[in-house]
């Protein structure tokens, strides 16, 4: 009886497989008529060229080339499509939010590294976590963890002084390394109330080096994690682990390993501030970020909260695993592409240095509205955040029928000029954030150019009459609606700290080594043909005797 319950279970599985691909050869699809690029191969489509290392000539390509939308091949032929159209980014994004769903394989991918959190819930869970959470992430908060963040980026500044202490010039430093060091203490601290590395030895803490490292084992597996919502669960979660043990890729070894070290890790935090919180006032004041950390407030919140309110501990710990990957991966790339940018622009540099050190002093505390409100800085960090988005694109899926509208029409395969695109259920739609935020049609023919020097003036009428949905400076960097990055305000303000304790220090310049950046979940940056992250440039002292 068990083996026949288990033939016809397979059985049924294999069919929805079979029908869910391959129906789309007997049904014609309103998508037909969209232009497009060639599929890259009947396999893969044209995933393995959006998602590949090197894929950033075609991103380019489909930026360039349509206007704002156009179809895309999937596996097996399944038809996609690629949106960068601001009307019908709102719609996606905003309006019809709970018809684009996040994609299934995004969903049950997520809750496997993180458990259920931010990143693995939809629906009533999701907007639950969120009310929770909303409050540790306002501007209120962020004025109460400057201290922190203060803190911690002092102790880079002398970190990265020692590197170069006892040299006559510049010396070459791995920037991507202190930056993604500081970045894990800053969510560590702030975040969680927990101190990952005190940022004083020359090699990372274990852990630091493990995050880091997730990017690439993903790079390696990015077509296979798409098949996750179609595996069948067989047996218990013991025995499916067992597979997972078995099988044969590096890709997925390194996954597990990064998945089993993350919770460990955050069970450890979480128990920690527990503990501490049931032991009263004087634990709490003993721990780092003295109970004004993210988690601890999250932790208290949750207790105090009606049972119907309450999240249950599993989602609670999942946003440990969340915060620490979303928290440092994405900052950490952004301030080391913000810093070469810097450095093959010289006199932008000095011009940022001489904003910060005309309005703060070496010694001085930051304080937040004057941190704010520096306009050059803003202008940096806004315009890599536009450029350079750690994200190039989100995926999501129609979970019905509907009609998707654009800002402008265009012409069709059969030369018919539309203006909305009845959208089947079960597309998957791309979000191209990088076309967006490069996109000429709204940003001007010197879109593909950073210039830090258009946010100081009126931003094009072609911008604002635009409404791009993106919850941060017209952008889509950061998302929009209501899965928009809780923590950019948070984002926003290491980045900016971070950049001025480090330019009223220090001078950077190229290393001479070919730095590549990858696309991936988060880019990062190589050197070369070697896989292992890492960003060198030549840092010196710019006050030699502030050293003396």
């Amino acid at each position: 009886m068990g083996s026949e319950a288990l033939q016809v279970a397979v059985i049924c599985t294999i069919s929805w497989v079979l029908w869910k691909y391959f129906r789309q050869y007997f049904v014609k699809s309103p998508l037909d008529n969209i232009p497009g690029p060639s599929s890259g191969s009947w396999l893969y489509g044209n995933l393995r060229q959006i998602l590949h290392k090197d894929g950033w000539d075609f991103i380019q390509h489909l930026t360039d080339r349509y206007p704002g939308i156009a179809k895309l091949h999937g596996p097996f032929g399944h038809r996609m499509l690629y949106v960068f159209d601001p009307t019908a980014l709102h719609h996606i994004i905003v309006k019809d939010q709970q018809i684009y769903e996040e994609a299934a394989w995004f969903i049950k991918f997520n809750r496997l590294r993180f458990g259920p959190g931010l990143l693995a819930t939809l629906g009533d869970a999701h907007r639950k976590q969120r009310k929770m959470l909303n409050p540790v992430f306002s501007p209120n908060h962020m004025r109460r963890i400057i201290p922190i963040f203060d803190k911690v980026g002092r102790k880079l500044q002398r970190a990265v002084e020692a590197q170069i202490r006892g040299h006559n010039g510049p010396v070459e430093v791995d920037m991507l390394v202190w930056m993604s060091r500081t970045a894990l203490e800053l969510i560590g601290q702030a975040g969680l109330g927990y101190s990952f590395d005190p940022l004083v030895s020359d090699t990372p803490d274990e852990f630091a080096t493990a995050i880091k490292m997730f990017g690439p084992a993903i790079v390696k597996m990015n077509h296979l994690r798409r098949i996750l919502p179609y595996l069948p669960e067989i047996g218990p979660p013991t025995f499916r682990a067992k597979l997972v043990d078995m099988f044969p890729h590096d890709g997925v070894q390194e996954t597990k390993r990064f998945i089993d070290t993350m919770y460990r890790r955050s069970l450890e935090i979480y128990r920690g501030k527990l503990q501490a919180l049931r032991q009263g006032d004087e634990a709490v004041a003993k721990q780092v970020g003295e109970g004004h950390d993210i988690m601890s407030i999250l932790i208290r919140a949750n207790t105090a909260a009606a049972d119907e309110d309450k999240l249950p501990e599993e989602e609670v710990i999942a946003q440990i695993s969340t915060f620490i990957f979303a928290g440092m991966d994405t900052t950490s790339n952004a301030l080391s592409i913000t810093l070469e940018r810097l450095a093959d622009h010289l006199d932008v540099q000095q011009k940022l240095r001489d904003e910060i050190l005309g309005t703060f002093d070496d010694q001085d505390n930051f304080d937040y509205d004057k941190l704010v409100s520096l306009p050059y800085l803003d202008a940096v960090c806004r315009e890599t955040l536009r450029l350079y988005a750690p994200v190039t694109q989100v995926f999501r899926e129609t979970r019905q029928d509907i009609v998707l509208p654009l800002s402008e029409p265009f012409q069709d395969i059969d030369g018919k000029m539309i203006q909305e695109i009845p959208v089947p259920k079960d597309t998957t739609i791309a979000v191209g954030i990088l076309s967006a935020n490069r996109n000429k049609a709204i940003w001007g023919e010197d879109a593909m150019e950073w210039k830090p020097e258009r946010w100081l003036s009126p931003l094009p009428d072609a911008v604002t009459q635009a409404k791009i949905p993106g919850v941060y400076a017209n952008l889509m960097t950061f998302i929009g609606g209501s899965r928009a990055c809780i923590g950019f305000k948070f984002s926003q303000l290491e980045m900016k700290i971070v950049l001025c304790l480090l330019l009223a220090k220090f001078t950077f310049a190229p290393s001479g080594k070919k730095i590549k950046w990858n696309v991936a979940n988060v880019r990062f940056p190589t050197v070369g043909d070697n896989p292992k992250p890492s960003m060198p440039m030549n840092v010196g002292l710019y006050r030699r005797e502030a050293s003396e």
